[in-house]
């Protein structure tokens, strides 16, 4: 099994290439592939030094399957060039997501989609990664109507100019800026840029993205995103609206039964999902369960997630995972 990994020096590719020896990911031969600029730096892995190559000479050693994690641009241009060479990849940018021949795929949900002809696989946003992952389980059982959503990003999901220039905030450091304002000690309602309709891309991810991934267009989502001072892991309160009714405890048990979901929801110990505890894992947290006693049949959550994992390297692995078990590449 011969793997790219194509920006593998920046913040997700970074955290692939832990998830890919965390999980003893059966690779022969391991890619790391970034810009021109980074061509000849070493990385290790498993203990050893591999060199940075260009993408052109990946493309050439044609890999069974590319872990893109490089931008948008960059995917649209060398994505359907690694699939032409007959490579398998899985992109983690917003580059094919909303694209109608392309998967948005989150395995706990829908890889069974996947077939040996998709050659480019979406990796959906990471806070819409969460929330489906909360939110499928019930769908499918009491049907939603609507979902409100309000996220609670870390700076992470930015890069690491935004860690960056929070640490250098912390320390009273002249720095670059990654937003337009100081993050430490700071909210800021602005997550990507805006669009005409007033909504963020972030913000209208989570309502198209949501829609594909649990195929339901009847799903109204909308939603509002906020960069906090946190340096790993997104939060998102969520109020959803089902045609059918539900009780709490039958939510607790369907959300406890879900692959990849721990529930965290003790008040009498106050245990319920926060950033510190989602980082570093690959689980997605679940709390604050309880019914909405403004409107029949709603229900608010907490759900939080570290964004770089589940939110991205490790949902692309995942992906790729199922793949090699399925025989898919």
């Amino acid at each position: 099994m011969k793997v790219a990994i194509v920006g593998a020096t920046g913040l997700v590719g970074n955290v692939m290439l832990n998830i890919l020896e965390e999980r003893n990911f059966p690779v022969d031969e391991l890619l790391l592939v970034a810009s021109e600029r980074s061509v000849g730096k070493k990385i290790k892995f498993k203990g050893k030094d591999i060199e940075v190559i260009s993408i052109p000479t990946a493309i050439e050693a044609k890999p069974d399957i590319a872990l893109f994690s490089a931008g948008g641009s960059t995917s649209l241009e060398w994505a359907p060039k690694f699939a032409e060479v007959g490579t398998t990849v899985i992109d983690n940018s917003s580059a094919w997501r909303m694209d109608g021949s392309k998967k948005l795929v989150v395995p706990e949900i829908n890889a069974n989609e996947l077939s040996k002809t998709d050659k480019i696989i979406a990796n959906p946003n990471c806070s819409t990664i969460q929330m489906v992952m909360a939110l499928a389980p019930l769908h499918k059982k009491f049907k939603i109507k609507r979902i409100v959503v309000s996220t609670y990003q870390s700076v992470s999901g930015t890069g690491v100019k935004a860690v960056e220039q929070m640490e250098n905030e912390i320390l009273g450091k002249e720095g670059d800026m990654a937003y337009p304002y100081p993050i430490h000690k700071n909210a800021i309602p602005h997550c990507d840029v805006f669009e005409e309709n007033g909504y963020t891309k972030e913000e209208m991810k989570l309502v198209n993205e949501t829609q594909k991934i649990l195929s339901d267009p009847s799903i109204a989502v909308t939603a509002t995103a906020v960069r906090i001072p946190t340096a790993g892991g997104h939060s998102e309160a969520i109020n959803v609206e089902f045609e059918n009714d539900f009780n709490i405890a039958e939510v607790r048990q369907l959300l406890s039964d879900t692959d990849g979901i721990t529930i965290q929801d003790n008040l009498e110990t106050n245990s319920y999902p926060m950033p510190m505890y989602a980082h570093g894992k690959d689980d997605v947290f679940v709390g604050r369960l309880r019914r909405d006693g403004s409107q029949p049949n709603t229900l608010n959550m907490w759900v939080v997630s570290d964004n770089l994992r589940k939110g991205a390297a490790t949902n692309t692995v995942q992906i790729a995972e199922y793949l090699i078990k399925n025989a898919l590449v």
